[in-house]
């Protein structure tokens, strides 16, 4: 079946927008004062055709780091079981301003992590789209809005970045389910930054069998950490420090005990690598909507059910010590055993690999930093449910290789990089154990020539990448694929008025996301910034 879907998505072609390489205008031969609004090929959230209702929940602008503070009240007309809870951004910027990083918050919920595009002199709108229906929970009642894009506004920055973010429910209505959906959505109380770690305390309901946090981890700020794939070792004749080189590991522990690692993607802002010429249009994968990096902690399910607040722990391994530049505010969605007032059980296996890499510099014309790192986690436990015993056996592989190259003055820059997270969950219980692997894989090749020259020019290929498949008995019960490229190539005159800059770019983006019931693969491509093709293939 998965062979035929696939045969039939690449054999049907249809065109949106009109655009063709065979029908599109020639396009300018170099950047003009206006370009084409932000765009990303990802699809849009599927939506049931039943009863919907929206609610504003935020219409402000950001000028500079005040947060938005406001109130949500849930939908009179729609019910409070849902099939899909759909959030969309709606953002409007003139003028010069950077890349800008931001949150919407609901009941302290983190829904939304995202990033501004870089507007034209004339101006530019966006909009982002995300599913939130997995945030049910924290919206059926009143609950406090926080909302922060941070900005400055000044004689040379001149935008103003506004924004109207909405929620739309739609009912489960006759055939149409509510969605399935955690019942908790908590986060971590008293939560605080202790050295380069993020730490809160965690209370459970006692009936949890289910746990799983989620991490909305970006590195950012401007400084080093934001380019953190870049980072080299003291020793080596670089800007961006750090004593272990460029390796990052996210980790969770639970009082104390490593309960979850994970691979960080290297997101790109739109004014990253020195050229916003290569993002104006099209971003990076994930720069708009960042998602986070999951973590199954049913295993400890057993520890966290005694009513008792634990200590939950969120950081970046690789960080250089006292060194800011992450972000890593953390929900955690728990589903409860409806035919329990109480779970109990225990942790029965923890074996964390040491974290085993190598970093060896190359001096010479060309600096090489080649970098490689890798570590392991396996953790397991039980829980005693009223659907009898139920064991989780969580096993975690992450690795990263990477090539750094850069002469002096780092007039050529480039990497190219690959992270692999791999992870198996296997649950057992009276019948056949379900088993869900999955593989991730990010990618990044990069060169910046002509840093210190008066022409600038980048070179981006960047990948994000997942396959994963849940099988019960040697059948196929669920599976997806996810394959977002990106490449782009743009130049410009440095420390002249923007007039002057002459500056050219193109790029692309091919989605494809295939699922059972899902078929998406369109590609997305510009020149000095006009959309000049617009293809879609299922």
């Amino acid at each position: 079946m998965r062979r035929l879907l696939l045969a039939l998505c690449a054999a049907a072609v249809g065109l949106t927008l009109g655009i063709s390489p065979a029908t599109a205008a020639a396009p300018p031969t170099e950047f003009g004062t206006d370009w084409h609004d932000p765009v990303t090929a990802g699809p849009p959230v599927s939506t049931p055709d039943t009863t919907s209702c929206k609610v504003t929940v935020a219409d402000t602008e950001f000028r500079d780091y005040t947060p938005y503070r406001g109130t949500y009240l849930p939908p009179k007309a729609c019910g409070d079981r849902w099939n899909k809870v759909v959030l969309r951004l709606e953002g409007a910027v003139a003028g010069r301003q950077y890349d800008r990083l931001g949150y919407v918050r609901i009941g302290g919920v983190e829904v939304l992590r995202t990033s501004t595009p870089e507007p034209s002199p004339e101006g530019i709108t966006w909009n982002v789209e995300k599913d939130v229906t997995r945030y049910a929970a924290a919206l059926r009642d009143r609950q406090p809005v926080e909302m922060l894009i941070g900005n400055v506004v000044n004689s040379t920055y001149t935008g103003v970045i506004k924004v109207k973010v909405t929620l739309t429910f739609y009912a489960a209505e006759g055939r149409v389910e509510p969605a399935r959906t955690p019942d908790k959505v908590l986060t971590l109380d008293g939560a605080q930054q202790v050295g380069t770690a993020y730490e809160g305390q965690l209370t459970t309901p006692r009936n949890s069998e289910r746990i799983v946090a989620e991490v909305y981890a970006t590195g950012s700020g401007g400084g080093c950490e934001e380019f953190w794939y870049l980072t080299v070792p003291d020793a080596a004749p670089y800007s961006c420090k750090a004593k272990d080189g460029p390796y990052r590991e996210v980790r969770v522990s639970v009082d104390g005990r490593l309960a979850g690692i994970a691979a960080p993607f290297p997101t790109v802002w739109t004014g990253g690598w020195s050229n916003p010429f290569l993002w104006y249009v099209i971003p990076g994968p994930r720069a708009f909507d960042v998602r986070p990096v999951e973590y199954d902690l049913t295993p400890f399910a057993g520890q966290l059910n005694d009513g008792e607040p634990h200590r939950i722990s969120i950081s970046v391994a690789g960080v250089p010590e006292g060194q800011g530049g992450w972000s890593t505010p953390t929900n955690v969605l728990v589903w409860q055993d409806a035919g329990a007032s109480r779970v109990t059980g225990a942790l029965t296996a923890h074996r964390a690999g040491e974290p085993a890499g190598t970093v060896a510099h190359e001096p010479g014309a060309e600096h090489r930093l080649k970098a490689e790192g890798r570590h392991s986690l396996t953790v397991s436990g039980y829980l005693d449910t009223s659907h009898g015993r139920v064991t989780t056996t969580v096993e975690r592989n992450v690795a990263n290789t990477s090539t750094h190259r850069w002469t002096e003055g780092e007039a050529t820059d480039a990497l190219q990089a690959r992270w692999n997270d791999d992870e198996t969950v296997v649950t057992g219980g009276q019948g056949p154990a379900t088993v869900t692997r999955t593989h991730r894989a990010y990618t990044m090749d990069g060169e910046i020539t002509g840093a210190t020259g008066e022409r600038l020019r980048t070179v981006m290929t960047m990948g994000d990448r997942s396959d994963s498949v849940t099988v019960r008995a040697g059948k196929r019960l669920d599976w997806s694929r996810l394959d977002d490229t990106y490449t782009g190539d743009a130049a410009y005159n440095q420390n002249v008025p923007r007039e002057q800059r002459h500056a050219t770019g193109v790029s692309r983006e091919r989605y494809r996301l295939y699922g059972p019931g899902t078929c998406h693969d369109r590609t997305l491509a510009t020149a000095q910034g006009e959309l000049t093709e617009d293809i879609r293939r299922c």
